[in-house]
């Protein structure tokens, strides 16, 4: 952060009352830290800031600036280095960073809290307010408490500040504007404040009350020349692993792509491509050479996991993961859909102006498409359907090569084959033996295998027919919810 110097006087010009700014001088307890950064971080969203301070070498009643022996980076908490033991015993939505400057020959150390997001930020389980100038528990404020999750439930993650304090000329050089222009098709412009001007309209620069500007999280996940320059922002860079066989013992390849969205998706998927194998895949209607995986289905995996992604968990970020029969994308995040219903359901987004900007840039496909077109580029080469893992705090789809039909596990026939009947009904059709059989790549002679496949999907409340009484070499079917 720049400029601290006139931060830190601008601070100290705040009445004592402000829950946002706590001014210490020499007291260094780890626990009181923990505390007070929970209690900041969630009494700046209160105060509609984006940003809390504890600062110390500042008097706390006369906002003087006298000095101070601490040095947060030396600081420990039994044998762990403090600002490790704060990160592991604060909630994962905490973020802060140690800072320290000299202001007229005075050591003053302060620590840079980013506003609560998603969730209250808690210490040891617990989450905490300012009241006045003390530090409480916030289950004692039970009206500051509702005040406060009613800000974060209609607080966005891609409004918030990314980084501050910036010129214009900082702003491009830190965003890759260039791409933005390219990928809408707009004349560049020649003047920087026609750049910022458009950067500003799409809610990817703020301008300050001070003049500056700040890069909100839309714009620099989206366009940042290098995720890591924004301190949140690393570890969601794409990363692409390659394994040996079907197993995560070996790594052949890695690559993580630093830049922005905008960019670094086009070139993960393109890296992801070359690295898959094309193979022959016989059938019992033909034989093909083909690709291993269907790169549509590559293509918007991976493009659903950065828009689909949960933001607010800071640890992780999206993974592509190859291995010799299938592909897993990951990333951080629950789907906000019934994974059964994912077919037809209206979609949703935790990110919209993300998903909203990626399509306008023709970087995935319309509002709901996605999954269809996923799982009808499976069905054209005979595939497995996508599968949907949902784990505690993450999402997996994974994808799967070719494999002969008898060898498919029944639990992936029976899946492929409620998808089947979802894609027909939304096509305004409905499946049937000749469908299902088409959809795999079987012959007329497996007609009756199928139709046991059919009536053990039916079995397990997933489909239905269209009209029991009719005969059964016509019968037709819909998911159970058509």
């Amino acid at each position: 952060m720049e400029n601290l110097d006139l931060l830190i006087k601008e601070l100290c010009k705040q009445p004592n009352e402000a829950g946002w700014v706590e001014f210490k001088h020499n007291n260094c307890s780890p626990e009181m830290i923990g505390e007070n950064i929970s209690a900041l971080a969630n009494s700046a969203v209160l105060a509609d800031r984006s940003y809390a301070y504890m600062i110390w070498g500042v008097d706390d009643t006369t906002h003087q600036i006298i000095g101070t022996t601490i040095r947060l980076k030396n600081e420990k908490k039994g044998d762990q280095e403090l600002e490790n033991w704060l990160g592991y015993m604060l909630s994962k939505n905490a973020n802060f960073e140690f800072q320290e400057v000299e202001i007229d020959d005075k050591h003053v150390e302060l620590i840079v809290i980013t506003k609560a997001e998603g969730l209250p930020v808690t210490f040891q389980k617990i989450d905490f307010i300012r009241s006045g100038s003390y530090t409480k528990k916030l289950i004692e404020f039970p009206s500051l408490q509702t005040q406060l999750w009613d800000k974060l439930r209609h607080n966005q993650f891609e409004d918030t500040y990314s980084m501050t304090g910036l010129t214009d000329k900082k702003v491009l050089r830190l965003l890759n504007y260039e791409a933005y222009f390219s990928l809408l098709h707009i004349p560049l412009p020649d003047e920087t404040e026609q750049i910022i001007h458009y950067l500003k309209q799409e809610g990817f620069v703020v301008q300050q009350d001070d003049a500056l500007y700040a890069i909100t999280n839309l714009g620099a996940i989206l366009l940042a020349k290098n995720l890591s320059d924004f301190s949140r922002l690393g570890r969601k860079a794409i990363r692409v692993v390659q394994y040996d066989k079907n197993n995560r013992q070996t790594i052949l390849k890695e690559e993580t792509f630093n830049e922005g969205y905008a960019t670094s998706l086009e070139k993960a998927v393109k890296y992801v491509n070359i690295l898959l194998p094309s193979k022959e895949s016989p059938n019992e209607v033909q034989l093909r050479t083909i690709s291993s995986f269907p790169f549509p289905a590559i293509r918007e995996s991976i493009a659903n996991s950065l828009i689909h992604q949960d933001f607010y968990i800071t640890g992780a970020g999206p993974v592509v993961e190859l291995f010799e029969n299938r592909v897993e994308v990951t990333n951080p995040g629950i789907p906000l859909v019934d994974v059964m219903r994912i077919i037809d359901n209206p979609p949703k987004s935790r990110n919209e102006k993300l998903a909203s900007i990626m399509r306008r840039m023709r970087m995935c496909e319309e509002l709901g498409r996605g999954w269809d077109r996923m799982v009808i580029s499976c069905e054209s080469m005979y595939l497995p359907a996508p599968r949907i893992n949902v784990y505690q705090e993450s999402t997996r789809i994974s994808l799967f090569s070719y494999i002969d039909f008898v060898n498919i596990q029944t639990d992936d026939r029976i899946w492929s084959t409620y998808l089947h009947s979802c894609i027909k009904h939304i096509e305004g059709e409905a499946m049937s033996n000749s469908s299902l059989r088409e959809r795999f790549g079987l012959k007329t002679s497996s007609s009756g295998m199928v139709s046991r496949l059919i009536k053990e999907v039916q079995g397990k409340n997933l489909i239905k027919p269209v009209d029991p009484e009719t005969a059964p070499r016509y019968m037709r079917y819909i998911p159970i919810w058509a």
